[in-house]
């Protein structure tokens, strides 16, 4: 079961209501989706050099993977929940490091990484969701 702790780095409002109807699989496919949101709006930010909208945004991407995290089912998922969990580790670490340095491309590390997640997630035929 998905953890709703997790859901509240993701927004709130209509996601809110799709939250209540989704399916588990489509709400860590939302909560994917929103980290890559929140990490792409920091970019902006440290464009623009709105330092501290950065962080929010930084942080709230944090969260989010952090949800991620905790959802994970150790037991049933076995070495894929333990290697998920190694990599939104790293990708926290990663995140924290981009927000002291501003660095651009430590956002695109994560992202990329988070993308390559959510396409293998995407992928799941329906019939495992």
């Amino acid at each position: 079961m998905i953890n709703k702790k997790a859901l509240e780095g993701y927004g709130r409002g209509s996601v809110e209501s799709e939250v209540n109807f989704a399916s588990p699989h489509r709400i860590i496919q939302m909560l994917m989706e929103g980290a890559l949101s929140k990490i792409a709006t920091a970019k902006g930010c440290i464009a623009r050099n709105d330092i501290s909208e950065k962080s929010r945004q930084i942080t709230w991407g944090m969260n989010i993977i952090q949800g991620l995290r905790t959802s994970l089912d150790a037991q049933k998922g076995g070495e894929v929940a333990a290697n998920l969990d190694s990599l939104y580790e790293y990708m926290g670490r990663r995140l924290l490091e981009a927000n002291v340095k501003n660095d651009v491309a430590i956002l695109d590390e994560v992202s990329s990484l988070l993308m390559e997640v959510k396409a293998g997630w995407d992928n799941i035929p329906a019939e495992f969701h």
